[in-house]
């Protein structure tokens, strides 16, 4: 097994500090040089509109003002790294949905995002009905942080009803899929729906790092792009509910692929069709955080690199 080196973590860092957006510099110091959660949630705190949805480019494909869910699927994510969700947060989180979605079932964007700058998968999709995918995200972290809410109840009955009506997936609505069955509040029926799905879900992923095929990706049939996933797309932590579905060579092979591919100037590719220098610059920088904590999570990243605090 080898370990990221100091040297390589250290381009990493220089690679963020000065290519990353302001809130991911700040996310960088929090999760490996210790630094504090506040000027996160302050910088996060500028990307959310007073409706309780977040926009203003947090989603970098989407640059316009108005809050779409895709961005408020960030949020979370940002918000899961430091800590317990604020329950006035969360409140207001879901009071947005409600007004997106009534009956649970989120779409990635609504009608709006045609009138502003965005990427043309997004600008020119055809279809803002619900997708399984990111409501079963955004529902699985509302689950994790106990954010307890009318919308939450029908989003979680949405997600079960296609879940339990699941023939067939793709990549991204599975890594969606796994979110949800890892934090919702009924165990049985979720450990019984991974055990279903997780034939279903390893044939729509890249095992093997060598393979020279691609897997089609969850923006495929809106953009030429073919963004392959691998099992550390859903397993990003050894404790994910999607770990046992991988072996540990496979594990092993795709770590070893993820620090092959770091670029001479310490930053990771963010795999995305190309359409704006701005939303790539910033791909990239949220690529190369999520790709360290990913190796740090399975061991790989050199002694010495301090772990965030979550006092702070």
């Amino acid at each position: 097994m080898s370990v990221v080196t100091w040297d390589s973590f250290r381009a990493a860092e220089h690679f963020t500090m000065r290519t990353a957006r302001l809130i991911d510099r700040y996310r960088f110091a929090y999760h490996f040089q210790s630094g504090p959660t506040a000027p996160i949630r302050s910088a996060l705190a500028a990307y959310r509109n007073i409706d309780g949805g977040y926009g203003n480019a947090l989603d970098p494909d989407l640059r316009g003002h108005a809050s779409q869910p895709l961005a408020v699927d960030t949020a979370l994510r940002y918000l899961d790294e430091l800590g317990p969700i604020p329950q006035d947060l969360g409140q207001g989180i879901c009071r947005y949905l409600a007004t997106t979605s009534p009956d649970g079932g989120l779409p990635p964007v609504t009608p709006a995002v045609r009138h502003t700058e965005a990427a043309p998968w997004w600008r020119e999709r055809p279809d803002h009905g619900p997708d399984l995918a990111l409501t079963a995200s955004i529902t699985g972290r509302l689950h994790k942080h106990n954010i307890t809410h009318p919308w939450r109840d029908r989003a979680t009955a949405y997600c079960w009803k296609h879940i339990d009506a699941l023939h067939w997936t793709d990549p991204h609505e599975a890594i969606g899929i796994c979110t949800f069955l890892q934090h919702v509040s009924d165990r049985p029926r979720a450990l019984a729906a991974v055990n279903r799905l997780s034939t279903m879900i390893r044939a729509v992923v890249r095992t093997d790092p060598h393979e020279g095929a691609s897997v089609p990706g969850y923006r495929r049939a809106a953009s030429p792009r073919h963004h392959v996933h691998t099992p550390l797309d859903l397993a990003p932590d050894p404790s994910c509910i999607a770990r046992p579905m991988f072996t540990d060579s496979e594990i092993a092979a795709n770590l070893d692929r993820v620090e092959k591919t770091q670029r001479p100037e310490g930053g990771w590719s963010a795999d995305w069709d190309h359409w704006d220098a701005t939303a790539t610059h910033e791909l990239e920088g949220m690529r190369t955080i999520q790709r360290l904590r990913i190796l740090r999570a399975y061991g790989r990243l050199t002694p010495g690199v301090p772990a965030p605090r979550r006092d702070r």
